[in-house]
């Protein structure tokens, strides 16, 4: 018997679907509050780090702030060994007892480096101990968004998951938004020097003690699976639950498409929203340096506002729609952005350049996660989002920050706009050829289906999924 018609057997859904469009706000705060704090501890290292580099490299080395983007980068690669530990033990104990676990490892992580010895206590051990903080972070940040992406819309009502669901990337945005308003109260009321010399501790003591607040918020959330899939992955008598020769042997078409999809969308957010930042910061120099925060805050909390609306939008016209969209205006407008960016030295103009970025960038960040859940059933589901994320995300996502780096210190950055164009349109030719508008999904089977009206289109599911 095959995957799916497995998935389709009467009472075959081991999880626990909210009764109430409370219950699944509720649900959904608790959810997301997590990942905000996660990925402002992720943020606050990019946001913060022309600040902090010099406590870990040499002042006079040319290449600093490659390295400080290559610590960045190289966490990247715990993150598809995060997506599989968490998303197995997701798939095995629940969904809530994954989350806790991740957020007390960001905790932990974001209060070492607030209390870290730097470079000139001792030595180059500084920014080795900075690489371990970073790569325990990355491995909890790995398995957060499999988790996040699989509960948020599992405990989602029908007919609503795209919006609910979007609040995941409402948070991870909010994330970015609260280290940038972070820096902006602290060139406020601390010089450069100030903030270079020990302010940038601050921001991190501040990840720590938020993460320990979600703890606590995060302990009497619902789970979404039920108990009687729980107990069987327990005790053995279920062993597909989060099992890599599931995922491998019988899940490998959804996960395949599950890193095709998200391989040109996670190049696009760190191009748009990590590099595109970064260059209205130089851009804005000097006296000006405020004025490029204000930009970058601003563009940030209208990338955030706009992910409700993508996901609302999608609930009525599907998730294949909003995908093309992003896909044909990511082919098309990444090379304005970055080429227009940073001859832009007026706040205006600036703003105008990020908001239209953000607006295609939202056909793919508001319903990006719930795209990925429908496609597994949930037996296997947080571990298939996590790793076909994670992979595509090291690969494509977090390197984009240091390649457009490298690039420009040697005059390439034409190779670094083709380099992100081209992904985009590999993922464009996924969404166009292999994902149904509408179709039944894997979600659909276990929770009824998502949409108010489905026809023939229905029933026939993902290409890629059923085959």
């Amino acid at each position: 018997m095959s995957t799916l018609s497995k998935a389709s057997e009467p009472n075959s859904a081991p999880i626990s679907v909210p009764t109430s469009t409370r219950r699944a706000i509720l649900n959904t705060l608790k959810g997301s509050s997590g990942n905000l704090v996660e990925w402002y501890d992720v943020y606050i290292y990019t946001v913060f780090a022309t600040y902090f580099q010099n406590q870990f490299f040499a002042k006079e080395d040319e290449n600093s702030s490659i390295y400080v983007y290559a610590i960045f980068a190289v966490t990247f690669l715990m993150r598809p060994i995060g997506s599989w530990y968490f998303g197995r033990y997701a798939d095995r104990h629940g969904r809530r007892a994954a989350l806790v676990f991740s957020v007390t490892l960001m905790a932990a992580c974001s209060f070492g480096i607030a209390i870290m010895p730097t470079r000139e206590t001792i030595g180059v051990g500084a920014a080795a101990l900075l690489i371990v903080f970073r790569l325990v972070q990355g491995f909890a940040t790995g398995g957060e968004y499999g988790t996040s992406a699989t509960y948020m819309s599992e405990v989602a009502t029908k007919g609503k998951r795209g919006f609910f669901s979007s609040f995941q990337y409402v948070t991870l945005i909010g994330g970015h938004v609260l280290a940038q308003f972070t820096l902006l109260i602290m060139t406020a009321v601390l010089d450069k020097g100030q903030i270079q010399d020990w302010g940038w501790r601050i921001p991190f003591a501040i990840g720590g003690l938020a993460a320990v607040v979600v703890f606590w918020l995060r302990r009497d959330m619902d789970e979404s699976l039920s108990k009687d899939h729980i107990d069987a992955a327990r005790s053995g008598a279920d062993r597909t639950s989060g099992s890599m020769k599931e995922l491998l042997v019988r899940q490998w078409r959804p996960l395949l498409l599950c890193f095709l999809i998200t391989m040109g969308g996670t190049v696009a957010f760190y191009t748009y929203s990590v590099n595109a930042p970064a260059i209205v910061k130089k851009a804005f120099t000097g006296s000006d340096a405020s004025v490029a925060t204000w930009v970058n805050l601003i563009g940030l909390i209208f990338l955030m506002g706009l992910q409700p609306v993508g996901g609302w939008i999608s609930d009525r016209v599907g998730r294949k729609p909003l995908l093309v969209f992003f896909g044909v205006g990511g082919v098309i407008y990444t090379y304005f952005l970055i080429t227009f960016l940073p001859k832009s030295h007026n706040a205006l103009a600036s703003f105008g350049l990020l908001a239209i970025g953000y607006i295609i960038l939202t056909g793919y960040t508001s319903i990006n996660a719930l795209v990925k859940a429908e496609l597994f059933p949930a037996n296997i589901r947080a571990l298939g989002v996590g790793m076909g994320y994670a992979l595509a995300n090291s690969a494509f996502g977090g390197t984009a920050p240091v390649i457009y780096e490298a690039m420009k210190k040697h005059d390439m950055v034409p190779q670094f706009i083709a380099y992100v164009t081209a992904l985009i349109a590999g993922s464009l030719l996924v969404y166009i050829f292999f994902l149904k508008n509408k179709s039944t999904t894997e979600l659909d089977r276990e929770a009824g289906h998502a949409f108010e009206s489905s026809g023939p289109e229905s029933e026939r599911g993902l290409v890629s999924a059923a085959r």
